[in-house]
């Protein structure tokens, strides 16, 4: 099949945008070891704005056929597990989320539990949706930074969520669902909208973490819900 030029130019502008994931992902560990948490997680907020778009992006050109020799979903993944899973555990090394004594142990779990998930062949359903719990480790260390929840409360959330990557539950992909897509979406530009407000208040706040809130319960809830279908 033939290609234009500029469609391949297209496609790999797209790669591109993908790849820039990464170099969110390496400021944000830059940011961990400076112990600037702030610039550390909105460099993770720009890495999740990426991830959102370069699908859509990606559909659009069809990457897949302008440049079949280049895994465009490979490179996801190596961005994805850089941004949702390695620079969460090292925040986890780096500042007091759990207990000291299992600092270490937590980090671990995450960087190791998530190698499962992304390595699974069948992460993703057929009908969009993922398998276990997929990783949002980048979120979840957000929430317990910032509310006042205490080291051992976050230690049983990381735990509960490490347990829940190996239970073959559904779990909501939000830019590929069918049903609930238009709420869903405008729920998620309305959690990403406090959560980026919260980010870059100064002081960080508190009140709009809260408020964000409402789509993760609501993204677990449709979850569910669609899992027991």
């Amino acid at each position: 099949m033939h290609v234009s030029t500029s469609r391949r130019a297209a496609a790999w502008a797209v790669h591109l945008f993908t790849a820039s994931g990464a170099v969110c992902g390496l400021l944000a560990l830059g940011a961990i070891a400076d112990g600037q948490a702030r610039l550390a997680f909105a460099w993770m907020f720009a890495a999740v704005l990426i991830d959102a778009l370069d699908g859509y992006f990606a559909r659009a050109v069809r990457v897949a056929d302008a440049t079949p020799a280049y895994d465009g979903a490979l490179l996801d993944n190596l961005v994805d597990y850089l941004n949702y899973a390695v620079a969460p555990a090292f925040l986890v090394l780096r500042f007091e989320l759990v207990p000291p004594s299992a600092r270490m142990a937590t980090a671990f779990a995450i960087v190791l539990v998530s190698a499962y998930q992304f390595g699974q062949a069948d992460a993703k359903t057929a009908d969009h949706f993922f398998r276990g719990f997929p990783s949002y480790w980048n979120v979840t260390v957000l929430y317990l930074y910032h509310l006042p929840l205490g080291t051992t409360v976050n230690l049983v959330v990381v735990a509960g969520l490490a347990i829940a990557t190996f239970v073959p539950a559904k779990w909501v992909y939000p830019t590929r669902m069918e049903r609930f897509r238009r709420l869903t979406l405008a729920l998620a530009i309305t959690w990403g909208g406090a959560l980026g407000y919260a980010i870059w208040s100064s002081p960080t706040s508190v009140g709009a973490l809260w408020v964000s809130l409402v789509f993760v319960v609501y993204y677990v809830a449709v979850s569910v819900y669609l899992s027991r279908e």
